[in-house]
């Protein structure tokens, strides 16, 4: 199109060919701009997708813990610190993300993201970093060296641990000239936004892409072995823990991981191999004499096939049997006598038989908190009996009974200040002293409370006092007393706080030798 002289004509041919050339070239641009956008949708939807297949993965390791802590605890420790490298390493690439994006009018528009200014400057100064450009350098360097530290402790992940350090390597690149250029120079420095936006994602890419092949790689092994039908247990689960002489022992046998779909090729107890009705899926049924009185054993095998080998798993276990129960266990938790006035907790049982079949009934008593507990509350009398009754599981009843002296509360003794019988105290203690009572030796903690009392000293008539402290009257008294005078506490009134119908005792008196 150069050279010699033209046609007016063809200078115009030549002048529209330029613009068709130039208007083709910037369609192309606008397109691979909108490709590195579709790429960048296209691998933030994997990203999502991945993060919940790792976030499945990590709560099935955490159920698998909760299970078999010993077994699976270790894994879990370094599926935690892979999944803190990934999240923090994550999060900064996000929010990284944003500052990009929020430089665009529209983040959609990717058509518009042709210039590569915000990195240039948030990374660069000239050829040297800036300080955000080097905490990039190190956020990688951070993941990438702590991930390594961690599958290097399982020599099963050599393999992971060498892919890492070569995809999240920051080593300088050779160009196609041969030249040598920084890392984060030959990646983000003068391109387009979009592009450096979609190496971002490709990056969370890599690094949630790495955590799925960890994690899978970790449980690898130990399904491996999980699966194979020489770690199972034959586990003898009874109906119950103990039997009566002359019934059968019933109960069933199951492998420890409880696969209901398995189902056993042969089985043989006590010497005797079990019907084809007794290998049910999942589970073997058991049903012989459970013998005399006293400990047994069972001993057998269970056999399945696998492959072409027969895997044969030891069963072994005992039970009890026990006699026949024809006595209830009755007894007063406190003694052996129940007190009239307070609530005598009780412990009623059958030997053998569950708390739901055993009824007990007397006058005053009633069902408590727990396992055979009840409570008495007696009324008149000097004897109660208690009848027991029991269902056997066969339906037949068993019955006992037992009979307790119903004793009063014992006479109260009188206090002043805590101190009981004869004390010696000054006339000040005595004047701002409480009167009060307490049960010696009493295995009930009863709440008493004084409500009257009468005071007397040497040569001064007897003061009646309402209450807990001396009255205004009785002070006065106390005034006129001589030091050695004997002091007078006497006819305390008392009763239980809360059950003021019951009539205590009369309250033994206090003698208060005045020391000054």
């Amino acid at each position: 199109m150069a050279g010699g002289k033209l046609s007016a004509r063809q200078k115009m041919i030549n002048l529209m060919y330029l613009v068709f050339i130039a208007m083709l070239a910037l369609n192309m641009s606008k397109e691979v701009l909108s490709a590195f956008g579709l790429m960048n949708e296209k691998l933030t939807e994997s990203n999502e997708a991945t993060s919940e297949r790792n976030d499945a993965f990590m709560q099935g390791l955490a159920e698998k813990v909760s299970e078999q802590p010993a077994k699976y605890q270790p894994l879990k420790a370094q599926a935690d610190q892979i999944n803190a490298l990934a999240n923090n390493f994550n999060s900064y690439l996000e929010g990284l993300k944003g500052q990009m994006t929020s430089t665009v009018d529209d983040p959609q528009d990717y058509e518009i993201m042709d210039k590569g200014d915000f990195l240039d400057e948030h990374f660069f100064i000239g050829d040297k970093l800036k300080p955000e450009g080097q905490e990039f350098m190190d956020q990688i360097a951070t993941y990438r060296d702590g991930v390594v530290a961690v599958l290097n402790t399982n020599p099963d992940m050599a393999g992971i641990a060498k892919d890492v350090e070569k995809k999240f390597s920051t080593d300088p690149v050779t160009n196609r000239d041969g030249n040598k250029i920084d890392w984060l120079s030959y990646h983000y420095k003068g391109f387009p936004l979009v592009a450096s936006l979609t190496k971002m994602t490709q990056l969370q890419a890599d690094v949630k892409t790495t955590e799925s092949e960890v994690l899978s790689s970790m449980l690898a092994g130990k399904l491996k072995v999980e699966a194979s039908l020489t770690n199972f247990d034959a586990i003898v689960v009874p109906d119950k823990t103990a039997f009566f002489s002359g019934e059968n022992f019933t109960g069933r046998i199951i492998l420890g991981k409880n696969d209901k779909t398995l189902k056993a090729d042969k089985v043989v107890i006590n010497g005797t191999e079990l019907s084809e009705e007794s290998m049910q899926a999942g589970q073997t049924l058991l049903d012989f004499p459970a013998g005399p009185v006293g400990e047994r054993e069972i001993q057998g095998e269970f056999q399945f096939k696998e492959g072409d080998s027969i895997i044969s798993i030891p069963v072994k276990s005992t039970y009890a049997v026990v006699p026949k129960p024809n006595s209830a266990t009755i007894s007063a938790d406190k003694m052996n006598v129940v007190y009239r006035g307070v609530t005598n907790p009780m412990t009623i049982s059958f030997a053998g038989i569950s708390d739901n079949n055993v009824s007990a009934s007397a006058p005053g008593l009633s069902k408590g908190s727990g396992v055979g507990k009840y409570n008495m509350n007696p009324g008149t009398g000097r004897e109660l009996t208690i009848n027991v009754t029991g269902t056997l599981p066969n339906g037949d009843k068993v019955s006992d009974k037992a009979t307790f002296r119903i004793k009063d509360i014992p006479k109260p003794t009188g206090t002043i200040s805590g101190q009981d019988g004869i004390v010696k105290l000054p006339r000040n203690s005595v004047e701002i002293g409480t009167i009060g009572a307490m049960l010696d030796d009493f295995d009930f903690e009863l709440p008493i409370q004084v409500t009257s009392f009468k005071f007397k000293v040497p040569g001064q008539p007897s003061v009646d006092v309402n209450g807990t402290k001396l009255n205004d009257q009785a002070k006065n008294a106390l005034r006129k007393a001589r030091r050695g005078d004997n002091v007078q506490i006497f006819d305390i009134k008392a009763q239980i706080r809360g059950n003021s119908s019951y009539k205590l005792k009369g309250v033994s008196a206090v003698i208060v030798e005045i020391s000054n």
